[in-house]
């Protein structure tokens, strides 16, 4: 039988064993690797409860609104046409906006809207009287009546 030894080449540094620490165990990594997933998780986890919470505050697709069109602009009006998305048989209260070209806000107006009973959308025309001359007219929100 032959032995087998190592040979150190005559250049090779040559480190005084414990002066820089031990060598790290194989599947030392583990411990890290599952404290970051467990970090992930978390944070994924607080991530979605603020968006349910932003989406059930801000985001009732039950009272959605479109602009059809915003006609009639003069110094001091303008007409809005928009439909909105309640409840069967529902009504919501909508805030109205009307911008100069600047984007400045030269009105705003909260408006009622009721559905007829078995209808989901209703179509309105608003009139929004403005300060200023407007360059649009907006839906900015639907919400439930108090």
């Amino acid at each position: 039988m032959t032995e087998t030894h190592a040979t150190i080449s005559p250049g090779a540094p040559v480190f005084p064993p414990g002066r820089y620490g031990r060598r790290r165990e194989p599947g030392g990594r583990g411990r890290r690797t599952l404290l970051a997933a467990l970090a992930l998780v978390v944070l994924v986890t607080a991530l979605t409860l603020i968006s349910l919470r932003l989406y059930r505050q801000y985001g009732d697709p039950a009272y959605d609104a479109q602009v059809i069109t915003y006609t009639d602009i003069t110094d001091a009006q303008v007409l809005v046409d928009f439909r909105v998305t309640v409840p069967e048989g529902g009504s919501a209260v909508c805030v109205l906006r009307a911008r100069d070209r600047a984007g400045t806000e030269v009105g705003r107006e909260e408006v009622t809207v009721t559905a007829r009973a078995g209808d989901r959308h209703v179509t309105t025309r608003h009139r929004l009287a403005t300060t200023a001359r407007p360059f649009v007219g907006e839906v900015l929100r639907c919400r439930p009546p108090a």
